[in-house]
């Protein structure tokens, strides 16, 4: 195992180690991964039997660079040649019922690997003189990656009861790894579900964003949802789930549609938040659903009332209330406006709405819409994502021409007082807004000149005089 070590900081921690007399093992995530052959992300954690912080001291002094140190945690850490190296005391550790904070006492390798989360976790190489690269796997951490499986080193109900966020970490690396869980864990998550609620939610909000962010994060929401983490944690998309029936009419699950159109949007873009706009994008569907004798199910206003719900659910989901949550919004709200534009003959004026509302977030809009169709009828589908390459060619054709997106009004409000000699008031608001809808609806081009016509001649029909012509 030695050619995984190839790294020189690796030697320089065995030569300390050797001189200093002490046991001193990299484990964790950076042996899995070599292990498994996925690129090195920069991250090493170091297991020490003794003093992690004073190890990482006298390594920071060898390498002349700062050593973080956190005396509460028992851990250092230092960064070399773009590698962060985390330092940590071989350690064991027990757990009371009502907190996920451990009672910690000086340990053994054994002790630590024990304490570990998975098998596949839990492994570490030797940095010691003669077994320097030995691998000490005490749980088959090696043949459950062979077999694509996530175990607990230990009884997975103490486990995940010891600490709760290791049921969401089981879900997230399963997820990430599109490795399966173990029977018996899936099990005790499901009989430990509950305790999930003494875990602060911006650890929760940090496991679930690299369960949106996998490769295929469906799977990690199905999970969620059959062990009963979902609806502690996100109760809002569990009600998405089931199909109602009357007169032998169903709509389809809204829970498996939203996770099909999430995996759509992975599968052509890495934006998280873009990622959150395809989870919340039919959230308030349960919420608008009415069943109409003539036309079936129907979910009038759920793209409104969704938008209303993203604030509050982002900051229930201890989510960033910034441009961000914005952005999730306004894709929220506009999300059928391009699926009514397929359907449809396209106007100019249609288009130009749909950018001036949109601004920059137009080729995100259309990203979402083209993953919001899920139908199994080929030739619809066809037909839809056809269309959709249209309303594409003609939002650039008319972008091209008009310049709406993120649309500044040619006459500004200051421009009007000036020109008819007015203060502040209603109605240099309704000429500005009768300015932007002409220009919207293609009565005159976005530009100046034509912008000032229509203002003056709106304005003398309003029975306004100008009175300064400098700007005419």
């Amino acid at each position: 195992m030695r050619e995984n070590l190839q790294h020189p900081i690796f030697q320089i921690i065995k030569d300390l180690a050797d001189k200093e007399q002490v046991e001193c093992y990299v484990i964790g995530g950076f042996v899995r991964d070599r292990i498994m052959g996925r690129p090195f992300k920069n991250d090493v954690d170091i297991v020490v039997v003794g003093s992690g912080i004073d190890f990482a001291t006298k390594l920071g002094e060898i390498l002349h660079t700062k050593v973080a140190v956190y005396k509460s945690f028992g851990t250092a850490m230092l960064v070399h040649d773009q590698i962060n190296i985390e330092f940590v005391g071989a350690r064991r550790e027990s757990y009371r019922s009502n907190s996920r904070n451990p009672i910690v006492e000086d340990g053994t390798l054994e002790d630590d690997q024990n304490r570990r989360d998975f098998t596949i976790n839990a492994m570490a190489y030797c940095l010691n003189g003669d077994r320097y690269g030995e691998l000490v796997d005490p749980f088959n951490g090696v043949g459950d990656i062979e077999e694509r499986i996530i175990k607990t080193p230990l009884d997975p109900t103490i486990t995940f009861s010891d600490d709760p966020l290791r049921m969401m970490r089981a879900i997230r690396f399963a997820t990430q790894l599109n490795f399966k869980i173990d029977i018996a864990a899936i099990q005790a998550i499901v009989d430990n579900a509950e305790r999930i609620q003494i875990i602060s939610k911006e650890r929760i909000a940090d496991e679930l964003n690299k369960i949106v962010l996998a490769t295929k994060p469906s799977i990690g929401f199905k999970y969620l949802f059959d062990t009963g983490l979902l609806k502690l944690i996100f109760p809002a998309m569990q009600q998405l789930y089931g199909v109602d029936v009357i007169d032998g009419r169903g709509h389809k699950d809204n829970f498996y549609h939203t996770l099909e159109v999430l995996d759509n949007v992975a599968e052509m873009s890495d934006d998280l938040w873009l990622r959150w706009a395809a989870i919340m994008h039919d959230i308030a569907k349960p919420a608008t659903k009415r069943f109409d004798k003539r036309v079936g199910w129907t979910f009038h206003g759920h793209e409104d009332r969704g938008a209303k719900m993203v604030p509050k659910l982002f900051a229930e989901l201890k989510l960033p209330l910034n441009e961000k949550m914005k952005f999730v919004q306004k894709l929220v709200q506009l999300h059928l406006r391009p699926i009514v534009l397929a359907q449809d003959i396209v106007s100019d004026s249609a288009v130009r709405r749909l950018l001036f509302e949109a601004g920059d977030d137009i080729d995100a809009l259309m990203m979402l819409c083209h993953a919001d169709v899920t139908t199994k009828n080929e030739f619809k589908k066809k037909k839809y994502r056809d269309n959709f390459e249209l309303v594409k060619q003609k939002l650039r054709d008319v972008e091209e021409r008009d310049q709406i997106r993120n649309w500044q009004p040619p006459v500004s409000g200051e421009d009007i007082m000036q020109l008819f000699g007015l203060g502040p008031g209603r109605v240099i608001g309704m000429l500005k807004n009768a300015m932007r809808e002409a220009i919207l609806e293609g009565e005159i081009a976005n530009n100046r000149a034509e912008a000032l016509g229509f203002v003056l001649k709106r304005g003398e029909e309003m029975g306004l005089t100008a009175k300064n012509n400098v700007l005419l």
